[in-house]
């Protein structure tokens, strides 16, 4: 089973995507076509910008008291009925879903599409507990069958064609239930008609299914899952049991606050005016659905974020994708270089706000994997200023590795600090500078920087220079 583990650090995963020219062509048209959809349905709205302000001031305010509104979450999901479990990090949430699993004698369990559950790795930790854990979303079902790995928010198999997803589809199905048809096609109907008739036997034998939630609503104990397909619907409605993984920062205080959201997500995400299926339910209601439902709430470096000032506005992320759509680096790399569930430009603030800078080189690369064109802060409906936090982070990136041995780039930095610092050494490095940057472009060194850019020429006369011969020297 393929995980993150052990990635290498982002220049070095980036480097080897754009060596993949199928992986760059299915990734422009899927984004081009996803970002083309949903600049059309935004423009339609009117007050567009206001929901995305209303967005944002109500995280900032649930985010600001967070631990009260959590609080009133555990007392209405437990006067609807549901066990309400707190998880300090990935192994006791996975501990809980596993227990729970073990309880009712099973050896499988449904899944319906949870980025939480993919953060804290349940999937493997369920198969070392002999459960196997069966995604139902389509492309989360491509992934797991490939034994592939996740590159969108959105959109997981994003990196995959038809033609890949056929033969995947003819490979892998008979091993682990019902097989792809014998003359099945690469033709998108006919692909979503064999995954459906694949799960279908899942839904209707499973009695334990685990979910993740969009929201949750804190005056009410409302879990809300938002989705295309309806293999959210039969997971949520056909087992006996449910269990919802479910970050703390997912909390919104009422139905009124939910209602900006469900304008906003939409039309972000997939490009619609409104989810085909919004799911809500509050705890148990007896003989309908599941009778018995456990929440674990998740922190897994939430509130180590929370704690940051410039980087807690990543925690009002809504899991749109609209930012990975629009980003350019994304479109040419793919969410694999990343390293993490989290891809693009809100996984390169996520990851490293989440498990702390300084700690792994391949986390510490994620700042610095944006040209910071803003374009991302632009259509963020919850207006996350992922630029700023970027270079914040990069500076809490460089003071973690302060007192070491100087890199390259900090002798550099030093070097010119010390020439700025000086009306006379700066003349002095002014007249050698056409000579210098000449020399400077023929060492091996040159090459990291000319790989990409240019590196210019210095001028044939400096502006100091130009001034005296050109005024005399006076001003």
């Amino acid at each position: 089973m393929s995980t993150f583990v052990g990635m290498p650090a982002f220049p070095t995963a980036a480097r080897a995507a754009l060596a993949d020219t199928q992986l760059r062509h299915n990734l422009a048209h899927a984004t081009g076509t996803i970002r083309d959809k949903r600049a059309r349905v935004v423009a339609e709205v009117a007050d567009w910008e206001d929901l995305r302000t209303a967005g944002a001031a109500i995280k900032d305010r649930t985010l600001h008291d967070l631990a009260s509104y959590l609080v009133q979450l555990e007392e209405s999901l437990t006067r609807a009925g549901a066990t309400v479990h707190w998880a300090r990090d990935a192994a006791e949430a996975n501990a809980v879903v596993a227990k729970v699993a073990k309880a009712h004698g099973v050896d499988e369990v449904v899944k319906v599409k949870s980025m939480a559950t993919q953060e804290i790795g349940l999937n493997e930790a369920l198969a070392e507990e002999g459960i196997a854990a069966w995604e139902t979303d389509l492309a989360e079902l491509i992934v797991q069958l490939g034994d592939d790995l996740p590159s969108h928010i959105l959109v997981p198999a994003i990196h995959r064609n038809r033609a890949e997803i056929r033969q995947i589809f003819r490979d892998r199905m008979a091993a682990v239930g019902r097989p792809a048809p014998d003359d099945l096609t690469d033709e998108p109907a006919r692909l979503a008609e064999a995954a459906r008739l694949h799960l279908r036997e899942k839904f209707l034998r499973a009695k334990v299914a685990v979910s993740g939630a969009n929201f949750a609503v804190a005056e009410t104990g409302t879990l809300v899952v938002v989705e295309s397909e309806g293999n959210g619907r039969m997971c949520l409605t056909l087992p006996e049991v449910l269990v919802s993984v479910v970050g703390i920062e997912k909390v919104v205080p009422t139905w009124q606050d939910l209602d900006v959201f469900l304008r906003l997500l939409p039309r972000s995400s997939t490009g619609e005016r409104m989810n085909p299926y919004t799911s809500t339910w509050t705890g148990v209601t007896p003989s309908d659905g599941p009778q018995e439902v456990h929440v674990v709430l998740l922190d897994n470096g939430r509130t180590r974020a929370l704690a940051d000032e410039v980087g807690r506005q990543a925690l009002r992320c809504i899991r749109c994708s609209a930012c990975l759509n629009v980003c350019p680096v994304y479109e040419r790399v793919g969410g694999h270089a990343y390293g993490s569930v989290y891809p693009g430009p809100i996984g390169a603030i996520l990851n490293p706000l989440m498990k702390g800078v300084g700690v792994d080189a391949q986390t510490d690369s994620l700042p610095y994997a944006s040209s910071l064109c803003g374009a991302c802060y632009e259509v963020c409906p919850v207006k996350i200023d992922i630029p700023s936090v970027l270079v914040d982070l990069r500076a809490q990136v460089v003071d973690a590795h302060r007192g070491g041995v100087p890199s390259a780039t900090d002798v550099a930095m030093k070097g010119a600090a010390t020439v700025f610092a000086s009306g006379r050494r700066l003349g002095v490095a002014e007249r050698f500078a056409r000579l210098g940057t000449r020399a400077a472009a023929k060492l091996p060194l040159a090459a990291a920087w000319t790989g990409a850019r240019d590196l210019p020429t210095g001028p044939r006369e400096s502006f100091r220079a130009w001034w005296k011969r050109t005024r005399g020297g006076t001003t």
